[in-house]
């Protein structure tokens, strides 16, 4: 190949082809390349960490320049290609209507503190605590079947950020497949209140629910499950590698859905609770 070897402007006077004509053969050469699609891989994930980082404020533009600056070379519309495909917009983008919009709906709190539910995948709640291991934070993203207090799903990471919120909010949907009508419950944190979220839940339409500014307690089921798994887990364990810690928390969250009594539900864990509910319904 003697392209990367020779300038384009050589190689097409020697073979006589049109600059555009070079350029889209090799562009079409490289979507069936898959050191192209690492390449693309890899840089999605920078970009994505930018965009996070940046509290979802930059662009394609600002973020080719971040890139640069890194050493990296590439295009506005790679850059800009790339975020389209996961869904990532600068919140400058319409922020004055977005803003107007989410104070009218933000001030929804769908549950008023009425955490009875008569059936599962009606209403789920989710938070995120945080665990400094090593000097380093560990983000913790839960979800919660409000109807049977089961954990549905949960992710670890090293960055509160909304990728983190969505992703396991999209592994609760790939487990549960829940009907049209669900109840998504949190506090009005900068993640759960991004554009981006936002669009994701109204894309499976779900309605989104938030307890009130400065009222923990409107989210009382996942206060408490934070609090149980940081007396009966976090505080007990010296734990020794990030790989410990993360099966240690998915050895929790095992006892806590199928070991675990729990008092508001009779004394019944969480899977045994969901499982008496379809028994009775067949």
């Amino acid at each position: 190949m003697l392209y990367g070897q020779y300038s384009v402007h050589v190689l097409c006077e020697v073979l006589d082809v049109p600059r555009g004509t070079f350029y889209n053969h090799i562009f079409r050469n490289k979507r069936d390349n898959s050191s192209y699609q690492i390449r693309r891989t890899q840089l999605s994930e920078q970009i994505k960490e930018i965009y996070e980082e940046s509290n979802q404020i930059f662009g394609a533009r600002k973020i080719k320049a971040v890139l640069a600056n890194q050493g990296e070379a590439v295009s506005d519309k790679m850059v800009a290609e790339l975020m389209q495909e996961m869904n990532l917009y600068s919140i400058r983008t319409g922020a004055k209507k977005n803003y107007v919009r989410f104070n009218y709906e933000k001030k929804r709190d769908s549950l008023k503190m009425n955490f009875t539910v008569h059936a599962p995948n009606q209403v789920w709640v989710s938070d995120v605590t945080c665990f400094k291991l090593d000097d380093k934070f560990q983000y913790i993203c839960v979800i919660i079947d409000l109807y049977s207090r089961r954990v549905i799903a949960y992710k670890i990471s090293q960055k509160h950020s909304t990728q983190l919120i969505a992703s396991t909010f999209k592994l609760a949907y790939a487990e549960r497949k829940p009907e049209d009508g669900l109840i998504f419950h949190s506090d009005r944190g900068l993640q759960y209140t991004s554009h981006a979220f936002q669009k994701l839940l109204k894309t499976f339409h779900i309605k989104q629910s938030f307890s009130p500014s400065g009222r923990p307690h409107h989210n009382a089921v996942m206060e408490s499950f934070f609090s149980s798994m940081k007396k009966e887990e976090l505080y007990r364990t010296n734990y020794h590698s990030i790989g410990e810690f993360k099966q240690r928390i998915k050895r929790y969250i095992e006892f806590y859905n199928i070991e675990r009594p729990h008092a508001t539900l009779g004394y019944k864990t969480p899977n045994t609770y969901e499982r008496l509910f379809y028994e009775r319904k067949k």
